[in-house]
């Protein structure tokens, strides 16, 4: 079967700022040629997009379930979306401030 680009976005609760878990989930990406982008959120969680291969954004999915050390991880929400193409490269982006 051919391989198939998909998108996640994934929201990460627990703690996850102030535990470098932008700048791995950024090379984590970047070593799996997956594309998209990562922020904190104002709430206290960590918010991302993936694109790319199957598999290359499960494996980020389950990078997240865990992060890096430091982070704790209580609880992944994933939602599957359509592959849109619509990035080049892994970013970290602002946090937004409602």
């Amino acid at each position: 079967m051919a391989n198939m680009k998909v998108r996640a976005h994934i929201f990460v609760s627990g703690r996850v700022q102030g535990v470098f878990f932008r700048v791995e989930t950024r090379n984590e990406a970047t070593k799996r040629s997956v594309s998209g982008w990562v922020r904190n959120t104002p709430d206290g969680r960590v918010e991302a997009v993936f694109e790319g291969e199957r598999e290359d954004v499960k494996k980020m999915i389950e990078f997240c379930k865990s992060g890096p050390p430091g982070a704790r991880v209580t609880k992944t929400d994933v939602q599957w979306r359509e592959y849109s193409g619509e990035f080049t490269g892994f970013k970290i982006r602002r946090t937004l401030f409602f």
